[in-house]
């Protein structure tokens, strides 16, 4: 089964290595349109994560921000937690 992970990478103004969020298929679709208006107003904006939490993101304190996909292995905030083993 092959699967779209839907990932916001933000860049903090302050440097440092950018934060990366798994985003639910909702959130994906309606942050697209809106990502350019919330980093040139600088708003704030609470997306749902893949894993059905949410984050509180203050664009005023991104430089650069995008939407992209993330392979199947790899883990980031508000990964869904799949579990180990025929328990999970």
């Amino acid at each position: 089964m092959n699967e779209t992970r839907h990932a916001l990478i933000l860049h903090l103004a302050s440097g440092g290595e950018p934060l990366v969020y798994a985003l639910s298929d909702r959130a994906a679709k309606s942050l697209a349109p809106r990502l350019p208006v919330l980093m040139a107003s600088a708003g704030v904006d609470t997306p749902e994560l893949a894993d059905g939490t949410n984050a509180a993101i203050n664009f005023g304190h991104v430089a650069s921000a995008h939407l992209d996909t993330l392979p199947a292995h790899v883990r980031v905030y508000g990964s869904p937690d799949r579990g180990v083993g025929f328990g999970k």
